[in-house]
């Protein structure tokens, strides 16, 4: 899973399930996707200039669709000026069905939000800046 930069694979067929989650000792309830939108522009990868790609991103580690919460009627997990540690998690990347918590893997203070909420993302796509610390 660390290779491929998985967080959560799972798969279900007829009376067999298996699911796996990195760095996670216990498996959480799967969250329901949230569906407000944010204010902050959003950049895909081909739209950033090379100004735009300088600093430190958390990028997203799956193709998917991007939720800022839980759920519609919860805080979003980060804004800008949040600070951050490298089990925080930052957002929802739903993918094929399930809901992947992604965690900023670093230490630091959100800066700017990348992508709003319910957009599609890629692999390896920016979604956050972050100011390490």
């Amino acid at each position: 899973m660390k290779k491929a930069d998985l967080t959560e694979f799972e798969i279900e067929e007829e009376n067999f399930r298996l699911r796996l989650v990195r760095g996670c000792a216990a498996s959480a309830p799967t969250p329901a996707p949230a569906t407000a939108q944010m204010s902050a522009p959003a950049l895909a990868p081909a739209q950033m200039t090379p100004k735009a790609l300088e600093g430190n991103f958390i990028k997203s580690p799956m193709v998917g669709t991007f939720y800022s919460a839980s759920a519609p009627e919860s805080p979003r997990f980060v804004e800008p000026d949040t600070r951050v540690s490298p089990n925080s998690v930052v957002c929802i990347i739903e993918a094929m069905k399930v809901m992947n918590e992604i965690q900023a893997e670093m230490s630091g203070t959100i800066t700017e939000v990348l992508v709003e909420n319910g957009q599609s993302v890629e692999y390896g796509q920016p979604l956050f800046r972050i100011n390490p610390a």
